[in-house]
């Protein structure tokens, strides 16, 4: 990005603020429609819960079954179950099964990338 041009902007008559209108029209023609962005916001709501962030850490080091990560959580395998449905719905988790015994890992490598990306980003 370079430097704006001052006669670039008109100021706000109400607010006082600067208004630039080539650069608001240059950023909404790259605007994803209000669908998808909808479906990004309820994607990271799925991360604002520390059982969950706890479930997709431990599938980041390892597949597991849910009675591993029960253990690992100290939580019931039914509250397990719950949110692992919920990560399943969004794409996050997948499921393979051996025998009676369902194993859970990250879907793929976007998931383990954001974990990844978050983590690093916090230890900064």
């Amino acid at each position: 990005m370079g430097k704006r041009d001052e006669q670039d902007f008109r100021v706000d008559s109400e607010t006082g603020e600067s208004i630039h209108p080539d650069l608001i029209s240059s950023v909404n023609a790259d605007m994803p429609d209000e669908e998808l962005l909808y479906d990004l916001a309820e994607l990271y709501k799925v991360f604002g819960d520390s059982t969950r962030i706890k479930i997709l850490y431990a599938l980041f080091e390892a597949e597991l079954c849910v009675g591993d990560i029960a253990e690992l959580l100290n939580a019931s395998p039914s509250a397990v179950s719950h949110q692992l449905r919920v990560l399943k719905t969004s794409k996050l988790v997948k499921f393979r099964r051996e025998g009676k015994t369902v194993y859970y890992s990250l879907a793929d490598d976007h998931v383990r990338t954001i974990i990844g990306m978050g983590m690093e980003h916090l230890c900064e």
